[in-house]
């Protein structure tokens, strides 16, 4: 597992591929037991969301464990689960209208929409706060054109607990080909960052 902070990103991300599954702190890369997004996250300490600094966590194949079992209704009405990604890589991204670094990160995850649609990957939206019109104006606002899961119950945030601290929002998941995770981005997700790692699965 390797995590990444934003300030030390474009140094590193040529490297992501020769550095997963090798266990290493450089000066430019912290270990996760070092993240200081989780740390806040463990804190609780009541905040809206973590301002993070975008750091990444990128998973080895041999690390990813078991594909998720994550179940929930979009606010379209319609049931989603898990089990109907098989074979397709897969975006989710926590998110609430009032969050300041949802707004910001929300053109280019419509971009990156854009661009790997048409190749395979699904992009799902996970609104942990909003009632239906406020998240459905953020959306209208930004352009998304991809669904949201009516998440305001926490039981997608509590199918994805392992990986997405409860006050960790914005967070970003790739799950591969095979519905594990591939990656997490605690805070926004750098443009250029995410393209890379949607790019490593697909």
């Amino acid at each position: 597992m390797t995590t990444i902070t934003r300030s030390s990103k474009h140094s590193t991300l040529s490297r992501l591929g020769a550095a997963i599954g090798v266990s290493l702190c450089l000066a430019s890369v912290s270990c996760a037991a070092d993240d200081p997004l989780a740390q806040q996250a463990a804190a609780g300490d009541g905040k809206n969301y973590i301002a993070g600094d975008g750091s990444v966590t990128e998973y080895a194949a041999s690390e990813r464990g078991e594909p998720v079992d994550v179940s929930g209704t979009l606010f379209g009405g319609a049931a989603v689960s898990s089990a109907e990604w098989d074979d397709q890589v897969t975006v989710l991204n926590f998110w609430y209208a009032a969050c300041a670094p949802c707004r910001e990160e929300a053109a280019d995850l419509v971009a990156l929409h854009d661009e790997y649609a048409p190749q395979g990957a699904a992009f799902y939206g996970v609104n942990i706060r909003d009632e239906q019109a406020t998240a459905e104006a953020f959306e209208r606002s930004f352009g998304i054109p991809y669904e949201s899961f009516n998440d305001k119950d926490g039981g997608v945030l509590l199918d994805m607990t392992q990986y997405v601290p409860p006050q960790a929002v914005p967070t970003t998941i790739v799950l591969d080909r095979e519905g594990r995770v591939s990656a997490r981005i605690l805070g926004i997700a750098d443009r250029s960052t995410l393209d890379a790692l949607i790019r490593d699965v697909l």
